[in-house]
């Protein structure tokens, strides 16, 4: 590979793969031109255009050497020295990832680019992997946005609360036991209202922690998937909640396509303790929503590849407001409209939607023509 072909590739890289093409691309229809002016700029006009990109860049030959790299690689690799000592050098020298190494081995084995991260001792860097001839790559480097990163803190540190909050919390609740067994007349209610608001805060925290490992866990890493019965599920999931639905004279009426006499069960591809507790958050929701005496429906169909869960309860439906803003993390819906005194913690939908996304699915919400809310889990189907 020639330096203008190695460098043209770097354009093509940093521009999305367009400007290359462009260098390298030869006019099909000859036009008249009143002057006759080079078609490929000079070596030195493309390092200086590659000196001012705002990515960082790495060129690497066939044998993983490097061959090249701009100064905002350099800030971008923390490298205190100049980087015209590393020309030459093994790309090891700068200690790259495993999973680094194995991207570069792809893209040459794959020719195609690839995707992925590169960790570093204060941040992580995004990283694209640009495939040449003969062996060579172009290794593409861009810094975390910051918001991006502040997030990250942010998230981090909720988790790490929530996993220092468990244990007093835990402890709490057994001295409120204690006192129950002991407390008489006003000090009773006290106690009551304390062991309530405990268990809430309770809930509160192993929302938190749950949500802080499904952000963590990409779809690739997710838990082993089986293939599970959605209404023999739901069935031990409405066992939980009937003790409150009881009280209220809710009651559940499931339809799949077995009992229409459409064969088998519909099976779903999931993890089946993530899909227990996203069955489990929405039925709790069309609980609390349900006016007494009514019914929740729930659906079992199969959608092409995909396995759907419907859920509809009885209740006023959904706001405008409620359809735009309903799975994110705290919101809460007008308590006006809830027919159960019961709070939530404001996590349970968005935890719907993450075991979703972590499983290959996703999670809508409509309001159904004959009133109430419609909320559909589409998961993947098994084979």
């Amino acid at each position: 590979m020639s330096k203008e072909t190695a460098l043209a590739l770097l354009i093509g890289a940093a521009a999305g793969g367009s400007l290359g093409l462009l260098v390298r691309r030869k006019p099909r229809l000859q036009r008249r031109r009143r002057r006759q002016r080079p078609l490929d700029p000079p070596e030195t006009q493309l390092r200086a255009w590659m000196e001012e990109v705002p990515q960082g860049w790495l060129l690497l030959n066939g044998d993983n050497r490097i061959a090249g790299l701009n100064p905002r690689a350099e800030l971008l690799l923390e490298l205190e020295d100049s980087s015209l000592g590393l020309r030459g050098e093994p790309f090891a020298l700068l200690d790259p990832s495993d999973e680094l190494l194995h991207l570069v081995n792809l893209a040459r084995d794959k020719g195609l680019p690839q995707r992925g991260s590169w960790p570093l001792r204060s941040s992580n860097l995004d990283v694209r992997v640009m495939p040449g001839d003969d062996g060579w790559v172009a290794v593409v480097l861009q810094g975390r946005n910051p918001l991006e990163s502040q997030l990250e803190r942010q998230e981090q540190w909720v988790s790490d609360v929530a996993h220092e909050l468990k244990t007093p919390l835990t402890a709490l609740r057994l001295v409120g036991d204690s006192l129950a067994l002991k407390a008489e007349g006003r000090q009773a209610v006290l106690v009551q209202r304390l062991q309530r608001e405990l268990e809430r805060l309770q809930v509160l925290v192993s929302d938190l922690l749950d949500l802080s490992r499904l952000d963590n866990t990409p779809f690739t890493e997710a838990s082993p998937q089986a293939a599970v019965d959605p209404a023999a599920l739901i069935n031990r999931v409405w066992n939980t909640l009937e003790p409150l639905a009881s009280e209220r004279g809710v009651q559940l009426q499931v339809v799949s396509a077995q009992q229409l006499g459409g064969g088998g069960p519909e099976l779903a591809a999931i993890d089946p303790a993530r899909f227990h507790q996203a069955l489990l958050n929405l039925l709790d929701n069309a609980l609390r929503y349900s006016p007494d005496q009514a019914t929740i429906d729930v659906d079992i169909s199969a959608r092409n590849r995909w396995c759907m869960v419907s859920v509809r309860d009885h209740g006023p439906g959904l706001s405008d407001t409620d359809l735009e803003r309903m799975f994110q993390r705290f919101y809460r819906g007008d308590p006006a409209r809830a027919r159960s005194p019961r709070s939530g913690s404001g996590l349970g939908l968005a935890i719907v939607q993450q075991i979703a996304l972590s499983q290959g699915g996703m999670v809508r919400a409509s309001n159904h023509p004959d009133g109430g809310a419609l909320l559909e889990l589409l998961v993947p189907r098994a084979a």
